[in-house]
């Protein structure tokens, strides 16, 4: 029998539960089982879940057939600990290092019922508030153990589930249980106190429980925070039932009863403004149901408040509240002035916000890539399907002046900035983007935002950049989430990006896990499409060309970051070229004239490039993503790894999880295309693997999918048939070891069967 049972209720925590399983797992104290409760979660949790059971005996999995809530599932992982001591703990809190080992050392010596530990709240831009769980305890003086009766101040303790743990006997000997609904810890937090006959307290940080930005029910606002008030019912019923012992609290328990319930009401995150007249009503009604004999009011704003409850005035109440109200309305106008100095003038301010007041136009969607700069991506492959499946669907590109020679013909444009422009972006129902529209933008009643986005992650994105501070440069976090706060649906490559995506951008949309729109190409693609993109390019039959398209550092690095082109081109058998796209900031590093290089870092679509190219080399560019779509050999070269996973951070290891071959040395490098390496066994295995995890959703179709659920309302399908959704990581790979650099050159697995490689791409 293990010492502790921690029980994990998951529900819609894909983001989040790596994190938090990862945390109870490495803890250096090992006597403890996990059972993980799946609440028929509708993301990857399950399967997330049953990867952790597979490599870890101490985790078991119960999968439920039904979403029955945090309570029911608290419950029936209960049903199945074996521990002397439970802790139940919300999978998208994490655990801090050590505490579990601090936690066995307090049971074993304190023998408690009730085991109360420390936390701290983390926000998403990395935040962190101590709770105030120390200072009472420092100033009620509580002993090693002690009991309520003794310290009447610990029912002052955070009511919730997941900062204490229990003496299992104590719970199955009191029937303690969490009923369903909202708020389910309240009828459970207090009687325990009341019941436990040894309570202790840790005074150490053991959970960081994070303060999600968006997607926490807590947050969102709603009806079933009504659902408060039944909790309370429920514990004053329970109070009955215990008797004498919970006589002596009630009075606490019905100031923490307002206490809740006031702050519930005044929070907008909670209860929306309609409903706030009939909240407050339901709060003075409790108020009468449970009100204790000899009720005294507190003293200061907290009594204030409660008198105005007992006179059930709501008048009164809003009078109360007008001064933070007034305070709350001042921060839309400071935006609104903020976004005015955006647009060229006040005039044009003006004339946008006009066409807001017009009826919203059903049948438009404007469509953007990259700010404008031109008709690509995945915004394109979304516009082309929408035309041939949505034909009533009107789509407009905005374009930046001078870019619109740029758009084929027969596609409407508007050019950014004029009147044009600000009246499609007013009235459109649907507004389709690569990145993020700009701050000023309004997404009316009704409108549909859809964030194509354009990369699989590799390197830290969104919130995530907060725990890379150097790399951020003078990225404006709150204000990027504002923009994406805007988002109906959020479209993703594959399980692994959704996982990431949620956590990184914390808004409340609907993830698209149906493939990126812009690899329907690369799937689809015929040796005709082939060759037609290398003639784009001007390369000639048979030549073979190997792309090298690295990230851009959005932090200060050395030269040496980058691959030096012009003497890796020196090095590469006869007849071949290397297709170079690099950043604009990055141009001085592409030298003109070379005639083994051509210089792609203004060519529009980089759909042509991958088509063209026999291999490619890049780093943590998400290309290695699109490109593997093709099964074609990939190479890694990340010569300043270390530098930009400390300074940007990463979620994937290039080396243990790449898609072939990887080194930070441009001389291996070298002799890994000399030698053959890179297209070999160990290569050729690394990359079946990577596109088993990355790439099972490219079919062909990502774009219908997209545009089904978006223009017609339909829901995204599972993964197409015989694509499983894979979650585990690869299997570590054997190491590469190139040939010496002076070994005699052989022809390049391209020039010996290129016939072979793109036949496949018809397959």
């Amino acid at each position: 029998m293990p010492l502790l049972s921690i029980v994990l209720p998951v529900y819609r925590v894909q983001a989040y539960l790596r994190e938090c399983l990862d945390s109870i797992l490495e803890q250096s104290f090992t006597d403890f089982e996990v059972i993980a409760v799946d609440d028929c979660s509708p993301d990857h949790s399950g399967a997330i879940l049953d990867e952790y059971a597979a490599r870890d005996s101490r985790v078991r999995v119960v999968h439920l057939e039904r979403n029955v809530g945090l309570g029911e599932a608290r419950n029936a992982g209960l049903g199945h600990t074996a521990g002397e001591y439970v802790w139940f703990i919300d999978s998208d809190d994490w655990i801090a290092p050590g505490a579990l080992a601090a936690v066995a050392d307090r049971l074993r010596t304190a023998e408690p019922d009730v085991l109360v530990v420390d936390y701290a709240k983390v926000w998403w831009d990395t935040t962190t508030k101590h709770s105030r769980l120390s200072a009472l305890v420092a100033s009620a003086k509580f002993p090693r153990t002690f009991t309520l009766a003794e310290h009447p101040a610990a029912i002052r303790i955070f009511h919730v589930a997941w900062n204490k743990i229990y003496n299992r006997d104590f719970l199955l000997k009191n029937d303690i249980t969490y009923p369903t609904g909202l708020y389910e810890d309240v009828p459970v937090g207090y009687p325990v106190l009341m019941l436990a006959d040894r309570i202790s307290v840790l005074e150490r940080v053991c959970v960081y429980y994070r303060q999600r930005r968006r997607g926490a029910i807590t947050s969102t606002p709603g009806r079933r925070h009504f659902e408060v008030l039944d909790q309370w019912d429920a514990l004053f019923q329970r109070l009955d039932a215990i008797g004498e012992r919970a006589a002596p609290f009630r009075h606490l328990v019905f100031e923490r009863m307002l206490y809740q319930c006031l702050l519930v009401l005044e929070n907008p995150e909670r209860i929306a403004r309609a409903d706030r007249k009939e909240f407050f009503r339901a709060v003075a009604a409790a108020y009468r149901r449970h009100v204790p004999a000899g009720y005294t009011f507190p003293g200061g704003r907290e009594g204030a408040g409660h008198r105005i409850v007992a006179r059930n005035s709501y008048a009164q109440w809003r009078t109360f509240r007008s001064g933070l109200d007034a305070a709350a309305a001042a921060k839309p106008r400071l935006v609104e002035v903020r976004n005015a100095v955006r647009l060229r003038t006040r005039l044009n301010m003006l004339y946008y916000r006009s066409r807001l007041r017009r009826p919203m136009d059903e049948n438009l969607a404007v469509y953007s890539a990259y700010w404008g700069k031109g008709y690509v991506c995945n915004p394109r492959a979304v516009y082309e399907k929408m035309t041939e499946l949505a034909p009533g669907v009107r789509g407009v590109w905005e374009i930046k002046p001078g870019a619109e020679a740029e758009v084929p013909a027969g596609v409407e444009t508007v050019t950014i900035g004029t009147k044009a422009h600000l009246r499609a972006l007013a009235q459109a129902k649907y507004l389709i983007t690569n990145v993020n529209y700009r701050g000023w933008v309004v997404k009316r009643d009704g409108a549909i935002h859809l964030s194509t986005n354009h990369g699989t992650p590799a390197k830290a994105m969104g919130v995530d950049q907060l725990k890379h501070p150097s790399g951020l440069g003078d990225l404006d976090m709150a204000a990027l989430l504002e923009r994406s706060d805007r988002w109906t649906y959020s479209v993703s490559p594959n399980a692994y990006t959704s996982e990431i995506w949620e956590r990184a951008y914390p808004c409340n949309y609907e993830t698209l896990e149906t493939g990126y729109p812009r690899n329907d190409v690369l799937a689809t693609a015929t040796p005709d499409d082939v060759a037609a993109a290398r003639e784009r390019l001007g390369l000639r039959p048979g030549q073979v060309a190997v792309a090298y398209l690295p990230t851009y550092r959005d932090y200060e690095f050395g030269s040496d970051a980058l691959l030096n082109v012009e003497s890796f081109a020196d090095r590469l058998p006869d007849g071949t070229v290397l297709l170079v796209r690099v950043h604009h900031f990055d141009r001085s590093h592409v030298p003109a004239g070379h005639p083994g290089i051509v210089d792609l870092s203004d060519y529009p679509r980089v759909e042509d490039i991958y088509l063209a190219a026999d291999m490619l080399i890049t780093d943590y560019s998400s290309v290695m993503f699109d490109y593997a779509v093709l099964d074609r050999p990939i190479a890694i070269y990340a010569a300043d790894w270390d530098k930009y996973r400390a300074t940007r951070g990463a979620y994937l290891d290039v080396f243990a999880e790449g898609p072939g071959v990887a080194t930070d040395d441009e001389n291996e490098l070298a002799g890994l295309f000399v030698s053959g390496a890179v297209s070999g066994p160990a290569a050729t295995s690394a990359r079946a693997l990577f596109r088993k995890r990355f790439c099972y959703l490219d079919d062909g179709r990502a774009s219908e999918r997209v545009v089904r659920r978006v223009f017609l309302d339909e829901p995204v399908p599972p993964a197409p048939a015989g694509r499983a959704v894979p979650v585990m990581a690869p299997e570590p790979l054997p190491e590469v070891h190139p040939v010496a650099d002076d070994s005699p050159a052989v022809a390049l697995p391209a020039q010996r069967d290129r016939s072979a490689s793109a036949a496949r791409l018809g397959s």
